[in-house]
């Protein structure tokens, strides 16, 4: 069974758990490219397919906004955000020296409730790759990663690392598609070296690690980019 990341509170009123709902469901429509990138999103079309007024929708929307998935236009309402594939060689340009940065400082200032946390993260990550689970690698995968930045107490690089974990997600769903959704025991290997790095205080293999890490995802992406006809929808205005 596929995991479900669903952070709900059960004392919620029907309004806020229905904007979650929604939220969460676009969410994994638009990182599985089930809503491809640029197709319009209209508001009054999810009020009537998750039977609701327009209220919990637009919450959902403004919150996906906020996440760089959808974006909003001046007078041509709101569009799943773009996929720049031509800029992708500047984003593992920018992923690369912020990841390299918040993994070396993690293995500086560690403490142990920092590698509890990483751990655990870790363990999420493994098990949706056991299951097969897409949605829960992306998911999980991106919380690992900020359980690093968190533990290298750098708010601002962790606020960046962030904002790129997120950019980086659907881009990480073709990743995945590289390996038909299938991935080999060493991408969860490859994480463990990062925490033993990390664990041991080893600042260099730590940085080294996470280069390689960066350096894999970027040439596995190109190739299976350059292998495959991605017409099928549109990747950028």
């Amino acid at each position: 069974m596929a995991l479900k990341f669903v952070h709900a509170d059960k004392k919620r009123s029907a309004k806020g758990f229905g904007a979650v709902t929604i939220y969460e469901t676009l969410r994994d429509e638009i990182l599985s490219l089930a809503l491809a990138p640029s197709q319009l999103v209209d508001e009054a079309s999810l009020a009537k397919r998750f039977a609701v007024s327009r209220s919990p929708v637009r919450e959902a929307l403004v919150r996906l906004v906020s996440e760089s998935l959808l974006q909003t236009l001046p007078n041509k309402g709101t569009i799943v955000a773009p996929l720049r594939i031509e800029e992708f060689p500047q984003y593992v340009d920018a992923l690369d020296i912020v990841q390299r940065a918040v993994t070396r400082l993690a293995a500086k200032f560690r403490c142990s409730a920092d590698l509890q946390r990483i751990r655990e993260e870790q363990s999420r990550f493994a098990l949706c790759v056991d299951q097969g689970d897409v949605l829960g690698m992306i998911l999980s995968n991106r919380d690992f990663h900020l359980a690093i930045a968190k533990a290298g107490n750098n708010r601002y690089l962790e606020q960046s690392y962030r904002q790129l974990l997120d950019d980086g997600r659907r881009s990480l769903r073709l990743y995945f598609k590289s390996y038909d959704d299938i991935l080999p025991k060493e991408m969860v290997d490859g994480h463990e070296l990062i925490i033993d790095a990390i664990e041991a205080q080893d600042i260099k293999l730590a940085e080294h690690l996470a280069h390689q890490h960066t350096r894999e995802m970027q040439i596995r992406f190109l190739d299976y980019l350059g292998s495959r006809h991605m017409d099928d929808f549109s990747v950028s205005l």
